[in-house]
């Protein structure tokens, strides 16, 4: 299997063919990518090794171990409570940190008992990805998604300086 990842549209096509050939790879605050996803048992896995190339074509390898743990954990959850054929993940480098967004079709109960429950199951399935926040030091969440589709946006932030110390143990 090969993968081959495009940066999203905001780059110039001659700037994403120049950050290709160019042997340096792309920089760090260029990272903006988006995968639509199948809401697949492959996805997370998928959503991994995506990440982890991504990463490394942006010098930014030493952030893998954590990012891959939360994409995993993202796309995971989303697959098994979305209703929707497939997710949305976002990955962005900006202002010294990582921003992982993951939208799925999970409506949001209107319903405020409802709700609370829903809130209750997600973070329950986000355990795991809770513990690597921490451990570097960011912040994750999940509320409404503000996109037209509505559903289900969560997120975790991954301050750099802090992730790169971060090493997953066995």
């Amino acid at each position: 299997m090969s993968l081959i990842l495009f940066p999203r549209a905001s780059a110039s096509a001659a700037a994403a063919a120049t950050a290709s050939t160019d042997p340096r790879g792309a920089e760090p605050d260029g990272l903006t990518y988006s995968l639509t996803l199948p809401a697949a048992l492959s996805t997370p896995a998928v959503a991994r090794a995506a990440t982890r190339h991504i990463l490394a074509a942006h010098h930014l390898p030493d952030l893998a171990d954590a990012a891959v743990q939360a994409v995993g954990e993202l796309t995971a959850a989303a697959c098994q409570l979305t209703p929707a054929p497939q997710i949305y993940v976002s990955l962005r480098y900006r202002a010294g940190a990582l921003r992982v967004i993951v939208y799925d079709g999970e409506p949001r109960p209107t319903n405020p008992r409802l709700a609370a429950a829903s809130d209750t199951r997600r973070r329950a399935a986000l355990r795991l990805l809770a513990r690597v926040v921490k451990a570097c030091a960011g912040t994750w969440g999940c509320d409404e998604s503000p996109e037209p589709g509505g559903g289900t946006r969560t997120w975790a932030v991954l301050p750099h300086a802090a992730t790169a110390t971060y090493t997953a143990t066995p």
